[in-house]
């Protein structure tokens, strides 16, 4: 024991107990979403499992899902490892719920020239605009009007309604972080709120965060020495010399990146749609397997996403009316109906996002709509030319079809057509080497003529 702690020991006072280890570092880019969280998660259970002394999340992100990100505060407030949350690079940025994550991290740096804030929870969509309320001179003029009465203030729309619910508690929420660590409640609340934001200089002065550092190492020499508090217990990190492990996203966690994008979940949909649908106008080539791979993939990234099921819907009512166009004669209407609604279904499919980062782009939307329309009018286009062409297999190819008798006879003898030999009758006298050909079929026998244009053969 050192002598401070002897001199604590002897004093009644409890020490702060002395952390050692390596410092895991992960690294948080990007949206937060359902793949951020579980590479997160797994980071932080992964140092506890290494006994690490601290976990750096190295983060620059827009902002992303309330419940992936809610996931990550979980585990950082349950977790037995002091968890440090820095923004960096320089340019960086922990706009709206890398705000949260940053108040509910142990540590709390930034780098110089990066920000914060702006943690107000939005929701994708289109809503209807709210009514405006009366002025002053409005509001007096119908006291007058109504014998210095007030008028009854009508109920605020749904839409306000529902946006001061998420408010009231996103700010609650960060309230609530923001007492636990001792940081600036007031700023957190107004963060929310009014959507400010601060530089790293400015989150310094008004105790935002902890620590301005250029880099993970000059973190660690800054913080080192410091005391926190996890689980109730205080600790001292001990950094400065610690051992630095970086843990990169694994294949499991760029793969769900991959799925778990709205616009490869959104194209994964698309695919294993088509695939089926070519796969019952061609049955055997294949693409159904394929369809049914990506259309299982497609539900699984939809299970992880804040979905619309009334986007869903118009996706697929589109599809079904770019089909039909093929079949019925509307001379373009569900044509044009099914690409407007299919493009529609593609903007409204992602919501409750936090930040807007899981919008799907206008072009993007607008290129999959005519892409998806002119994939199918094609296919639909070439199966009908197909049904038109003629039978070239089975009993439809004898009729018509030209052969030669095998021997001399008035009413029934065998002939030659297409290299097999057949039963026949003929109305006409046959005579051995005649040409024929072929009127009708009745089970194993051929109805048969002399074929005046085919002469004799031998």
């Amino acid at each position: 024991m050192t002598c401070a702690a002897l001199a604590a020991a002897a004093a009644g006072a409890p020490s702060a107990s002395v952390v050692t280890g390596p410092v895991i570092v992960l690294s948080l880019n990007g949206a937060v979403s359902p793949a951020t969280a579980d590479y997160a998660v797994r980071g932080i259970r992964n140092a506890t499992e290494r006994n690490a002394s601290l976990i750096v999340l190295k983060m620059d992100t827009p902002g992303g899902l309330d419940t992936a990100m809610r996931s990550i505060i979980k585990e950082i407030l349950a977790s037995p490892i002091p968890v440090a949350t820095y923004v960096a690079p320089s340019g960086a940025r922990a706009a709206s719920a890398g705000t949260y994550i940053l108040y509910a991290s142990h540590v709390a740096a930034m780098a110089p020239g990066t920000n914060l804030g702006a943690a107000t929870p939005i929701a994708i969509g289109l809503p209807s605009p709210s009514a405006p309320k009366p002025t002053a001179t409005e509001d007096q003029e119908e006291r007058k009007a109504g014998g210095g009465k007030a008028k009854k203030t009508p109920a605020p729309p749904p839409e306000d309604t529902m946006k001061a619910k998420m408010v009231n508690d996103a700010a609650a929420y960060i309230r609530g972080l923001a007492q636990l660590r001792g940081r600036n409640a007031e700023w957190a609340e107004r963060a929310v709120r009014e959507a400010v934001s601060l530089s790293a200089e400015e989150a310094l002065q008004s105790k935002v965060i902890d620590v301005v550092a250029q880099d993970v190492p000059a973190l660690l020499k800054k913080i080192d020495g410091r005391k926190v508090t996890v689980q109730g217990v205080e600790r001292t990190l001990t950094t400065a010399q610690a051992e630095t492990i970086v843990l990169d996203p694994d294949w499991r966690s760029e793969l769900l990146a991959v799925i778990a994008n709205p616009g490869m979940a959104l194209i994964l949909m698309m695919i294993g749609i088509y695939g089926l649908i070519f796969e019952f106008s061609t049955p055997g080539v294949g693409p159904g397997v394929v369809g049914a791979i990506c259309l299982l993939l497609a539900a699984f990234a939809f299970q992880l996403l804040p979905i619309n099921y009334t986007g869903l819907g118009l996706i697929l009512l589109g599809v079904a009316f770019i089909v039909a166009e093929a079949f019925l004669p509307s001379f373009g209407i569900l044509g044009i109906g099914g690409a407007v609604a299919l493009t529609i279904g593609a903007i409204v499919l992602f919501d409750g996002d936090t930040s807007g980062s899981y919008a799907l782009p206008l072009p993007f939307v607008v290129t999959l709509g005519v892409v998806s329309s002119g994939l199918v009018f094609a296919t639909v286009a070439f199966a009908l030319r197909a049904r038109k062409r003629p039978v070239v297999s089975g009993s439809e190819e004898l009729i018509g079809s030209h052969g030669i008798a095998l021997d001399d006879f008035e009413k029934e003898g065998w002939v030659r057509v297409s290299g097999e030999r057949w039963h026949a009758v003929s109305m006409d006298p046959v005579r051995r080497g005649q040409s024929l050909r072929v009127k009708s079929r009745a089970g194993l026998t051929l109805v048969v003529e002399p074929d005046n244009q085919g002469g004799n053969s031998k």
